[in-house]
């Protein structure tokens, strides 16, 4: 307002006076001039160098009806003054009438963000609107910014919100649900029935760029002529084909389908198993005759006197442990004294013999000294006998007599 008073002066010039002189008007006017000319300036000055700088880059990011209003502004500001934005929206026929600035309907006011959300505000899907933006600081206003905004042409249509497959039969069951718009309302709904689905399928070992197209508009699809218990893959992309308009596709879905093996199939794993049952045998049996292999037959051999121990039948006497054993000793002990007391018969008969002979020989004194010596000698072979006996009598832990047999 004072930029355009002072413009205003300047043009119409001094108030006029009676009779003026050329050269006082001429001085007038140049004054007049100069003053309106550092007035200009002072002003340029104090609102900080000139008009605020406009947004730049401003454009509506849109998916079904989630609309976003974005903007740029990489432009300095004076020291100590924060920038915030304002950003309005109008109806495209209002914006025709007269006083269409009472129209305006703002949705972000003194926003810091460099964007402002519209989609809680009414914009109508099928609808025309031109949406603004515009800077602003505690001394001044940047100049609008203006775009024009229609949703069913311009905002981007979204992918299915899910898609779930299950077999029946052999065949595949696709159930597809509709994408949202930002009140969870189908956007099936606000076009008018002209959305439908392409539906791409295809075998799991294969490559997408193999699969096979179906397009419906039903949310119900099944899938035929498939190959039983084979796995495949699902995708889905929404399509406007009023506005032709496309989606991107749905996240990919894999499952497998039912039904009877095939013959081959069937054949080709009774195979694998046999085989794999087979090696497994043969493993076990291999580890088993090596075990036994080393076992009895070790490729180190045992001394000579540890084989003779352990395989050899010897007939050496061993200390055994019998259960009842008097009825082992006593028989030896027996035969012993047996024997003992035949061999002392033989010494007795041979010195007799040997002293009837001698006698008949010798005198009388020589007889007597011979029957002395075969009692003394009778008498010794006693009581070897006796300590022989005693020697070989040992007694047991339990209070009994053992008779060892050697």
């Amino acid at each position: 307002m004072t930029e355009a008073l002072l413009l205003l002066l300047c043009l119409l010039g001094p108030p006029s006076s009676t009779n003026p002189e050329p050269q006082q008007l001429d001085g007038d006017m140049k004054s007049l001039r100069c003053f309106c000319v550092c007035s200009l300036l002072l002003l340029k000055v104090s609102t900080g160098f000139g008009d605020l700088r406009r947004p730049e880059n401003v454009s509506m990011d849109s998916l079904n009806t989630r609309y976003v209003l974005r903007w740029d502004w990489p432009h300095e500001t004076a020291i100590n003054q924060t920038v915030t934005f304002t950003a309005q929206y109008i109806l495209e026929y209002q914006s025709r009438k007269a006083n269409y600035e009472q129209y305006w309907t703002s949705v972000c006011v003194n926003v810091r963000e460099h964007y402002c959300d519209f989609s809680g505000a009414e914009l109508h899907y099928n609808g025309l609107f031109l949406l603004r933006v515009q800077a602003n600081t505690s001394q001044q206003s940047s100049s609008w910014v203006q775009i024009r905004f229609c949703p069913d042409e311009q905002a981007a249509l979204g992918p299915p919100s899910s898609v779930k497959l299950s077999p029946v039969k052999g065949d595949l069951e696709i159930i597809i649900t509709d994408p949202l718009s930002s009140n969870n309302q189908s956007m099936k709904t606000l076009l008018n029935d002209n959305m439908g689905y392409l539906i791409q399928y295809w075998r799991r070992s294969e490559e997408p760029q193999k699969a096979k197209v179906l397009e419906t508009k039903n949310n119900l699809v099944m899938l035929t002529e498939l190959d039983r218990q084979t796995w495949y893959c699902v995708r889905v992309q929404s399509r406007d084909v009023f506005n032709n308009k496309s989606s991107v596709f749905s996240d990919t879905q894999c499952t497998h389908t039912e039904g009877q093996m095939p013959y081959w199939e069937t054949f080709l794993y009774v195979l694998i198993g046999l085989l794999l049952f087979f090696l497994l045998l043969y493993f076990c049996f291999y580890k088993m005759f090596t075990l036994l292999k080393n076992t009895f037959y070790p490729v180190i051999q045992l001394p000579d006197h540890i084989q003779e121990l352990l395989f050899s039948e010897s007939e050496k006497p061993q200390l055994l442990s019998p259960e009842y054993p008097e009825s082992v000793c006593v028989p030896l002990v027996t035969v012993r004294t047996e024997l003992d007391v035949v061999a002392v018969n033989e010494e007795s008969n041979a010195g007799e013999q040997d002293s009837s002979t001698h006698s008949r020989h010798s005198s009388g004194d020589s007889g007597v000294y011979s029957t002395e010596k075969d009692s003394s000698h009778r008498s010794n072979t006693h009581t070897d006998l006796q300590m022989s006996s005693q020697k070989h009598r040992e007694k047991l832990h339990d209070g009994t007599l053992l008779e060892l047999c050697a």
